[in-house]
């Protein structure tokens, strides 16, 4: 006999939860649906015990008692929920005020759908009328629940994880909804629910990415080491494939990277933004600028050494020369020493550019370039490569093609040389490579965003941005905890009946 059977016969005797169960005997009913779980879990561990152990009857005997498990929470979780309000219409405060608007109780409960991570549930709701024609009814006990279209805080806390995590996509999240809860939401069910709770968290993430970096920094004077802590600010951009209602349209997104480093130079951690394509880019603008400011404002120990690692694209330089110069410390007014370094991948690809028209694609080209990349590291590094390839230049002759891209490989490196002072900036503790914001664009955009035929319009991948860089950056408890925080609560009879005390009475 396998383990389904015994399970199939004892969940019958396990009565879906009534109307009546609420206002009744509370204590008795809640005891008696524990009893009946109990004893489906000991039919299922008494059929385990009874036949030979083998791996197949493990997998078997666990996916059974999580389906117990979850089948008492459908039980108690809609028991409890309906004793939120009184059991009787009549006995809930007549009026109520939410958000400056005055409400009237209605005489009937309503049935209301919600979804929880033990699958979905029915409870019955009172309404509240309000007193101008033209707004829509209020539940006060789906706000007392934090509802969200009818998932619970743990439903849709769950599903917004899902759709955060890399390599999801619609159809996947929704299977593992069914799987892992027994939720059969649709796409026109789950959106939503992903775009009301991404719009809290993006009003949210700012300062609990404050916080993050602050703790950081804490962490990274309290270390031991020669250098000084370190912040590190990088920015860059992906083209993202667009849907059109004519075919797709490819524009360049944004994101950008703050890293915190020791005394070491051990990175101890990067938060995140992300923006979908826009004319300029005024949120990342706007957003970064911000994150820094306030980390600045409410840091109150030993200013760290602040650099921006950058591949010189014309908008990382532009905001490096429009912003960052100009920027002075919120609190004293002085003058930010900010450590402007050309990522040493992008200098390094010049310097193969200089070999390859030098000598071409051979051997020498590349003992040469190795040579350069050696010298770039070393006191004025930069100078002697620019030398040494003006040397070889002058004895040899090049085709045009070869002159325009020699020109170009060599103005990049003369052009910048004040930033390219590696030996400095590796005896001082500042990175040289931009590789944390290059990642950022694979763990952002890529893992996520640039599935195989994915398309996207611009307010759907910004959701799906807001949940990701607060996933990634490591804040999303402490982000939904202050969404859920901050939801407000109708005003029940004069005061907020919130107080779980105060609810049980009224039950």
């Amino acid at each position: 006999m396998t383990l389904s059977i015994p399970l199939t016969l004892v969940m019958a005797t396990c009565a879906a939860p009534s109307e009546s169960d609420a206002p009744g005997h509370p204590d008795r009913s809640r005891d008696d649906r524990w009893a009946a779980s109990g004893a489906q879990l000991r039919a299922l561990v008494d059929a385990f015990r009874s036949e030979p152990v083998t791996p197949a009857r493990t997998l078997q005997f666990e996916h059974d008692v999580q389906i117990v498990v979850r089948e008492l929470g459908r039980q108690v979780v809609p028991f409890r929920y309906n004793q939120v309000e009184p059991a009787a219409a009549v006995d809930q405060p007549r009026h109520a005020r939410f958000e400056h608007e005055t409400y009237t109780r209605v005489h009937a409960k309503t049935r209301q759908n919600v979804w929880t991570v033990f699958g979905q549930l029915v409870v019955r709701r009172i309404g509240d009328r309000p007193s101008q024609a033209g707004e829509p009814m209020l539940f006060p006990r789906a706000h007392r629940l934090g509802l969200v279209h009818g998932a619970s805080p743990a439903l849709a806390a769950r599903a917004c994880q899902l759709l955060a995590a890399a390599g999801a996509n619609q159809q996947q999240i929704l299977a593992r909804l069914r799987a892992d809860h027994g939720v059969g939401w649709g796409v026109k069910k789950w959106r939503p629910v992903s775009r009301a709770v991404s719009d809290e968290m993006g009003v949210y993430r700012h300062d609990a990415q404050v916080d993050q970096l602050r703790t950081w920094l804490a962490a990274a004077g309290a270390s031991t080491g020669r250098h000084k802590p370190v912040v590190c600010v990088g920015r860059d951009g992906i083209t993202l494939r667009l849907r059109m209602k004519r075919g797709s349209l490819y524009e360049v997104a944004s994101t950008s990277t703050v890293r915190v480093y020791d005394r070491r130079g051990t990175r101890l951690g990067t938060v995140y933004l992300a923006y979908a394509p826009e004319p300029g880019r005024p949120a990342m603008r706007g957003a970064l600028t911000a994150v820094i400011r306030d980390v600045l404002t409410r840091w109150e120990g030993p200013v760290p050494r602040w650099c921006d690692v950058t591949d010189t694209g014309d908008n990382e330089t532009g905001y490096d020369d429009r912003v960052l110069r100009r920027m002075t410390h919120p609190r004293t007014g002085a003058a930010l020493a900010w450590v402007r370094v050309v990522d040493y991948y992008h200098a390094s690809e010049r310097v193969w550019a200089l070999a390859n028209m030098l000598f071409g694609d051979n051997a020498r080209a590349v003992g040469w370039a190795k040579t350069m990349l050696t010298w770039l590291l070393l006191p004025g590094g930069v100078n002697r490569v620019l030398h040494s390839a003006a040397a070889f230049r002058a004895a040899r002759t090049l085709t045009r093609v070869q002159k325009k891209e020699y020109d170009r490989a060599y103005a990049y490196l003369r052009n910048r040389m004040s930033h390219i002072d590696y030996a400095t900036y590796r005896r001082v503790g500042v990175p040289l490579g931009s590789g944390g914001t290059e990642a950022a664009c694979k763990t952002v955009f890529i893992q996520r965003l640039k599935l195989r035929g994915m398309r996207w319009a611009k307010d759907g991948a910004q959701t799906i941005l807001n949940l990701r860089v607060v996933f990634l950056s490591g804040i999303w408890d402490v982000v939904y905890g202050r969404v859920l925080a901050a939801r407000p609560q109708p005003i029940m009879g004069g005061h907020v009946a919130a107080e779980p005390n105060e609810l049980e009475i009224a039950a």
